[in-house]
């Protein structure tokens, strides 16, 4: 099956994940810049990766936006962020990036990367020191928000192959 894995990645964590996955699956992998320039119409499954910012997935709106000419072929999407793959809350971020038809045509899947703030925008390390004071300040901390604040107040790398294996599966298991 013709596959190009497209990622949108700010610290290095996405596009780690889409390399994985397009060694994996013998596919071409494409930064979005370089695959915006590209003709898709040959691929039998595109996989678009991006990175969680601010309860939505980076540059998904391109992705979206081409999901109707994209009819009939393979859809994936990734989304790596910081937070362990355990977290319940995962699930409904996922889904409230797409509309319920948009999920029928979509495969959607989650990869714990971390946060690199050497590589961060400056922007983006100003916004999450703004959430870290936020998350500090506040009373009565639960025990999740405490460890939160601990977690992502340094660099850390919670990446790893094997959350690739969904993904590789539902690849080859055919259209959806």
């Amino acid at each position: 099956m013709k596959t190009i894995v497209i990622y949108n990645s700010q610290t290095g964590f996405t596009q780690r994940y889409a390399q994985w996955i397009a060694e994996e699956a013998g596919a071409d992998c494409l930064e979005l810049s370089a695959a915006k320039k590209k003709d898709l119409s040959a691929c039998e499954a595109i996989i678009f990766g991006g990175w969680a910012c601010a309860g939505s997935i980076s540059k998904i709106s391109w992705f979206k936006n081409n999901m109707n000419k994209w009819e009939g072929k393979k859809l994936i999407v990734f989304c790596v962020g910081g937070s362990p793959i355990e977290n319940p809350e995962i699930e409904p971020f996922l889904k409230q990036n797409f509309s319920a038809s948009e999920l029928e045509k979509v495969n959607v899947f989650y990869c714990p990367g971390g946060f690199n703030y050497e590589k961060m925008s400056a922007s983006s390390r100003l916004m999450m020191k703004m959430f870290i004071k936020t998350l500090k300040a506040k009373k009565n901390k639960t025990q999740e928000e405490q460890e939160m604040i601990k977690m992502i107040s340094t660099s850390y790398d919670i990446s790893d192959k094997k959350y690739i294996e969904p993904i590789l599966k539902n690849l080859q298991g055919g259209r959806k």
